[in-house]
């Protein structure tokens, strides 16, 4: 194994030392504790929106089942008629 590869290596595993040390910080901490607390208040808008959602596909549905049930009376009515 030459010098270079070997340097290059202690240099590797120094960096990633200290790279866990920074990531686990409590300025680090706050900074996930924070991005974490914006992805959840992310969550609650999108679960809200869904519901929101699923409400008007309830409404729209009832309706036009509503709208066929008058069509399809409405031809019997006709077919009775004639």
């Amino acid at each position: 194994m030459s010098w270079g590869k070997l340097g290059i290596f202690a240099l590797g595993t120094l960096f990633g030392l200290e790279g866990i040390k920074i990531l686990s910080s409590k300025d680090a901490k706050k900074v996930y504790t924070h991005c974490t607390a914006g992805v959840l208040r992310g969550k609650d808008n999108v679960l809200d929106q869904v519901t929101i959602l699923r409400e008007n596909c309830s409404d729209i549905y009832e309706d036009a089942k509503a709208i066929n049930e008058e069509k399809y009376a409405k031809q019997a009515d006709e077919a009775i008629g004639d």
